[in-house]
Formats: structure tokens, C-alpha cells, sequence
């Protein structure tokens, strides 16, 4: 029995209390769905739920009375075994062995799809994570958005959300002139301007310029200015794109904040707020009325010299995202942008957007890998390629996800390339190879879940060891897990169930003996422990995946 099915046994028992006058409860009081959890404490029970405390006011009676009349009812319906009334109202649920162990088929027969949900259905969201400049190579700071930003696009999507992963390309402004200027320098062998980008990676791109046009040192300074910005572009968001997809990093959606520009999308989207009544012209300059929706000041969209703002790219890049169908804008930002939360949510309100729903900017904060040594490309920063080659992308990906963003990071790099118990990735990873060689072995040994005439070697009422209980308990939970980390976009706590989940399998293993002694006959306990070590393989493979990890079939 599910959580799903149990909630629903709770509501028949509500609906059917109702129907005969037991319960003077009115008919839409009636929840669709009862809420239900795992007890703190083992000897409680499978499940319990305070619902008799939510409902005895609206039925006029007391808690524990409403409680004892669902425990009567309950107790008949099919996989419960008991049903205990504890405290002032609370119902503790004890499941069957059969009801609770028929969760291992469920769990191999839905296979990659066990998990998935509803939580989010029908949302569509726009994310937007890194959006570095493409000016240099990806660093630590990046690396951590990367992780995250990718794991929670995937967790939302298996919460049923429509989601379009997107980076943001911030390929506008003088910063990319600076860009130019610099690799013009290196390609001609003189210094990098005061303010340029320094680093052995824009002598690298210098010389990939001149192999792709031999001809730059003899065109007009604006010219070769121009050629070199463009093509030293087009080489280092290529490498970025390389890193990231080696990194596991899919992006459906690149969008450059040049093209905002270029389409004058930019001056589109002030008269488009001008036409909303939040823009007005001072001092020579265009003004963004955002103090009227909690911001601190108003904003400039418009310089007096006429020349856009940042900000006012930003309001075009939101309007975008609305005109492209994106009810939902999720900016994953870095430390460094806390003051971009209420300028944003500006932004939204100023759009005729609810800034409390229509957009969420989540703030990451800074992680710092001991031991990793700074670039010799870049100079000053820990490249993501040279973590991920030291480290490993999934030890770098799971260490980065298993932390809430809002968390200051220190890792040390050491202590990721343990192969111990103690090495959270390596534990996780390691629970599921085992569970991968004890299917070997189990073919070896002539353990199977299907007979050779097509019948289950299935009897869930065997699982009945104390470990059993708690794994299967466990295995319930993963749904729930992953519907909570999408709706407060949390991937740790996806991390944290599979380690909680790897160490409840490592005991059961110790436990109990799936293959037979040498001697011994195969019976239907070994083929039924066999689907529940085959059921935490699937969770422990489909958790993984949404963190964006390899499961190892050996290690």
C-alpha cells in the first residue's frame, strides 16, 4: 500500500463515517486527500496523520472521537493491519507485511518513472541560471549554479512542471569591447589594455583568431577591433557550451542580451511601461517608477545621453520571458545580487505581473573547494574543467547539490576523492553498485524475480525483518521527496534521502541474506528480497539522475 492508496483509504473512511450519519462532517469538508508521514519514532507505526485534529471543530466533536470513529473504520480496509489513537487525536497506522512489501513491485514495475508526480503540473517556468559573460572560462562560483540550476530543472520537471532551462548571454556593453581590445593586444604581442582580460586563455583564443583570420593584423584598427571581439566570442561561448555539456549542463535555450538590443526590444519595453503608467522622464533621463512596488529607489532605464541602462535590458530580458509564455521566472543569482531581488520583483509588478508568483530569484552563496589550485589560463580563478578533471563531474555535482543555496560552502577537495563510507557521492554510489552485483550474483545462484514459466517469485508477506520494514518505509517516500524539493526548489533534499536510503539498504544487506548458502534451497524469500534490492537500485539510480550523477554498476 502506497501513500497515495492510504490517503485514499483515509478519505473513503471520512466519506463513508459521513454518509451514514456517524459523522455530522459537511460533505465538501471532505478533504480528496488525507496528509500522511512516516512517525518519528519506528514503534508507532507505518504512517499516522493528525487529520481528526484538523476536522473535529467542523464536524462538532472532539479529536480523539473523530480519530477513534476513522480508526474503526479504517482498520477494515484491505493492508492495514492496525490502527492505534494516540495523544489527543492522532492516528498511528500499521500496515500488513503484504500491503507494505508489495511496494518492491510497484517500485520495479514503474521503473525509471517511480518518482515522478504531479506536484507541479500545469506550471510552466522559465529558469535562468550562470549567465556568465562569455568573456572567460567558467569558475568555481559558476560550477556551483551549474549544479544546482540543473539539478533543480530536472526535479521540477519529474514534479510534472514544464520547464525551459536558459542561459542568459550578457554579450552587450563595453565589457565586450574591453574583450576585443584584449585579444587584439595578446594577438599582437603587445600588453592587454588597462582594464582588459589578462590570462593565458585570451592568448590562447588571440592565436585561434589569427589561424581563423590570418589576415587580422592587417585590417584598420576598427576593424580588427571588430574581428577580434567577434571571433574571440564565438571561440569562448563555444568552450563554454563544451564545458557545460561535459559537465552534464544542457541548455535548451541561449538567449543574448544583444539581441535585445539589436531588435530594440530595449526601447520597446520602456514604452511599454510608459504606456502602464510607470515611467517618467527627470533630469534629462527615463525613470522606472519602482519605489511604488518595494523597491528602494527608482531606476534609470535611460541615461541622458540617451544610452540604455542595464536595467533596462534586464526589463526587455523579463518582458521576453513573458511574451515567449513563461507564466513562471525562476533567476538563480550569485551572492553579489541581493539587490537585484526588489528591482526584479519590480520589474514583474511594473509588467502587471503578481511579483509574489510570476517570478522567484533564489541567491546562491559562495562555495570554496580547499585544496584546488587557481587556473594558469585564467590566473585568478578555479576553473570548472580543471575542478571537474581533478575531482570528477560527479563528485563536483553531487557535493554542490547536497548544500541549500542560501549556505556558504567550503568543500575540501581531498575529502570528494575519498572512496570511503565517509565520502557522502562515494556512499551513495557504492550502495548501488551493491545493489547491481547482488543481481549478478543472484543470476549465478539461480535467484530471479520471474520463474522460467512466466510466475512472480513474489510474496510480499515475507518481508517481514525489522530492516525490511524500514527499507520499504523509505522506498515509500522517495514521491514525496521529490515533490517537496521541486516546490520549495531544494534539490539537497533529494541528495539527503539517497544517503538516508543507502545506509537503510547497507543495514538490510548486513541483515538479511538475499542469495541462499551454497547448500541451501531457493525459495520465494530469496527471490522477494530480490525485487526489494532491485527496487532501492531503481530509486537509488532515478535520485541520482535528477541530481544529474551517474549510478555505477561497479565501482
Amino acid at each position: 500500500m502506497t501513500p497515495d492508496q492510504l490517503s485514499g483509504a483515509l478519505s473513503a473512511a471520512l466519506a463513508s463515517a459521513v454518509a451514514d450519519g456517524a459523522l455530522a462532517l459537511p460533505a465538501d469538508a471532505v478533504p480528496a486527500s488525507v496528509h500522511v508521514e512516516r512517525p518519528r519514532q519506528r514503534e508507532h507505526g507505518d504512517w499516522a496523520t493528525n487529520v481528526a485534529l484538523q476536522l473535529a471543530k467542523k464536524a462538532g466533536t472532539t479529536p480523539r472521537a473523530l480519530a477513534e470513529e476513522l480508526a474503526r473504520r479504517l482498520e477494515a480496509a484491505d493492508g492495514v493491519k492496525s490502527v492505534e489513537v494516540a495523544g489527543p487525536g492522532f492516528l498511528n497506522i500499521t500496515l500488513d507485511a503484504g500491503a507494505a512489501g508489495e511496494l518492491a513491485r510497484t517500485v520495479v514495475t514503474a521503473g525509471a518513472a517511480y518518482g515522478r508526480g504531479d506536484a507541479l503540473a500545469g506550471q510552466v517556468h522559465n529558469l535562468e541560471f550562470i549567465s556568465a559573460n562569455p568573456t572567460g572560462p567558467l569558475h568555481i562560483g559558476h560550477t556551483r549554479w551549474a549544479a544546482l540550476g540543473d539539478a533543480l530543472a530536472r526535479i521540477m520537471r519529474a514534479a510534472g512542471a514544464d520547464v525551459t532551462a536558459e542561459y542568459y548571454i550578457n554579450d552587450a556593453g563595453a565589457q565586450m569591447d574591453r574583450f576585443g581590445g584584449s585579444v587584439l593586444a595578446r594577438a599582437r604581442g603587445t600588453e592587454v589594455p588597462e582594464g582588459g582580460y589578462r590570462g593565458e586563455y585570451v592568448k590562447e583564443l588571440a592565436a585561434q583568431v589569427l589561424e581563423a583570420r590570418p589576415d587580422l593584423l592587417d585590417l584598420p584598427e576598427e576593424e580588427a577591433l571588430v574581428v577580434a571581439r567577434e571571433e574571440g566570442y564565438r571561440l569562448q561561448l563555444a568552450e563554454i557550451r563544451a564545458v557545460l555539456e561535459g559537465f552534464g549542463v544542457h541548455f535548451d535555450v541561449w538567449f543574448s542580451e544583444r539581441a535585445l538590443h539589436e531588435s530594440g526590444a530595449v526601447e520597446q519595453a520602456v514604452e511599454r511601461l510608459r504606456e502602464q503608467g510607470h515611467v517618467f522622464d527627470a533630469e534629462g533621463a527615463v525613470w522606472l517608477r519602482t519605489t511604488d512596488f518595494t523597491d528602494d529607489k527608482d531606476r534609470v532605464m535611460i541615461r541622458a545621453n540617451g544610452e540604455p541602462t542595464y536595467f533596462a535590458a534586464d526589463a526587455a530580458y523579463y518582458l521576453s520571458k513573458k511574451d515567449r509564455g513563461f507564466p513562471g521566472k525562476i533567476y538563480l543569482l550569485g551572492a553579489d545580487h541581493h539587490g537585484y531581488i526588489n528591482r526584479l520583483k519590480a520589474i514583474a509588478a511594473c509588467a502587471g505581473d503578481d511579483p509574489e508568483t510570476n517570478i522567484e530569484v533564489l541567491i546562491g552563496q559562495l562555495v570554496n573547494v580547499g585544496g584546488a589550485r587557481l587556473s594558469k589560463r585564467a590566473g585568478n580563478i578555479i576553473e570548472l574543467r580543471d575542478l571537474v578533471e581533478w575531482i570528477g563531474r560527479d563528485a563536483v555535482r553531487y557535493s554542490l547539490a547536497r548544500y541549500p543555496a542560501d549556505t556558504p560552502l567550503e568543500l575540501q577537495g581531498e575529502d570528494m576523492l575519498k572512496q570511503t563510507n565517509d565520502n557522502p557521492v562515494f556512499y551513495v554510489q557504492y550502495a548501488h553498485s551493491r545493489t547491481c552485483a547482488v543481481d549478478r550474483n543472484a543470476a549465478d545462484r539461480g535467484v530471479v524475480r520471474t520463474r522460467p514459466d512466466g510466475t512472480e517469485a513474489f510474496d510480499p508477506s515475507l518481508l517481514t525483518h525489522e530492516t525490511e520494514s524500514v527499507l520499504l518505509g523509505r522506498l515509500t517516500e522517495f514521491p514525496r521527496i521529490v515533490g517537496q524539493a521541486a516546490e520549495l526548489r531544494e534539490p539537497h533534499r533529494v541528495a539527503r534521502y539517497l544517503e538516508a536510503l543507502a545506509g537503510e539498504y547497507h543495514k538490510w544487506y548486513a541483515e538479511c541474506r538475499v542469495l541462499p548458502y551454497p547448500d541451501e534451497e531457493v525459495t520465494d524469500l530469496h527471490g522477494t528480497r530480490l525485487w526489494l534490492n532491485d527496487a532501492v537500485r531503481q530509486v537509488l539510480a532515478n535520485g541520482l539522475d535528477l541530481l544529474g550523477v551517474s549510478a555505477p554498476e561497479r565501482m
